[in-house]
């Protein structure tokens, strides 16, 4: 399947900018499932200073606000094949070894909910793959999808005692139960194609697992299913923080307002 990609995001401030540099993980790489056909990334009021991998393989630009600018938009525009795999990504690189994946964060960390839904979860079944799922079924029911309930900073053991999220508390908490059975699990942002829309406001978000003589499988619990040739893999990491399409800092007081126009589509 060809996905076309046009994502803006516009940040406005109430007053100039003196200095601010914006971290973004928003190039998707060629690999398991996906072929990056062309990719463009343009910035008004900015510019690029400098590109790199990062720890967890993630194509990332740095880009600095031009002084005195009131607003910063990032363009992003391109075309990538899928192929379904059925979630599984394998054996994928990276400069971060496995057992970094075991390691829990501010937002993943377990705490009395966590260990009450693992053993709600059990452990009669016949292959990991199959308690992945059921571990997702799980989190969809006592955590419903809603949004505005909770933010960026939401940890898993809130998002389970407020009993409602989105997609990025649905993988934190996967993450964390996941970690706690003895695998090593990550974070994904990425693109979706939705069946009912073309106009998004915001990128997606899954959780992957490693599972022995598999590799890498991803969960999308939000929409229970394993990521196919709708989904397009961008960035990886412990949490969302490591993998934020774009996060960065500023030097002043002003307020800051953030506007998203995406479009997935065939």
């Amino acid at each position: 399947m060809l996905l076309k990609i046009s994502h803006l995001t516009r940040y406005h401030y109430d007053e100039p900018v003196h200095y601010a540099l914006q971290q973004i993980r928003l190039m998707p790489r060629t690999g398991p499932g996906q072929n990056v056909a062309n990719w463009d990334i343009t910035i008004d009021g900015g510019k690029k200073e400098l590109e790199f991998e990062d720890q967890f393989n993630n194509s990332t630009l740095l880009v600095s606000i031009e002084p005195g600018q009131t607003e910063i938009s990032i363009r992003c525009e391109g075309e990538v094949e899928t192929t379904d795999l059925h979630g599984v990504v394998g054996a994928t690189g990276g400069f971060a070894p496995l057992w970094f994946f075991h390691r829990s964060t501010s937002l993943t960390k377990s705490g009395a909910r966590v260990q009450k839904l693992i053993r709600d979860l059990g452990d009669n079944f016949e292959t990991e793959v199959i308690k992945m799922h059921s571990l997702s079924r799980l989190i969809g029911e006592v955590v419903t999808y809603q949004t505005g309930e909770t933010h960026a900073e939401t940890t898993a053991e809130e998002a389970l005692a407020a009993g409602n999220g989105v997609c990025q508390d649905h993988a934190h908490i996967f993450i964390s139960v996941v970690r706690q059975l003895g695998f090593p699990a990550r974070y994904v942002s990425g693109y979706l194609l939705m069946d009912d829309r073309i106009e998004q406001d915001a990128t997606h978000a899954w959780a992957e697992a490693f599972i022995p003589d598999i590799g890498w499988v991803g969960f999308d619990v939000s929409n229970g299913i394993s990521p196919d040739d709708r989904y397009i893999r961008v960035a990886t990491g412990l949490d969302y923080k490591d993998a934020s399409p774009i996060s960065g800092l500023r030097i002043g007081s002003s307020g800051e307002s953030m506007n998203v126009s995406l479009q997935v589509q065939q």
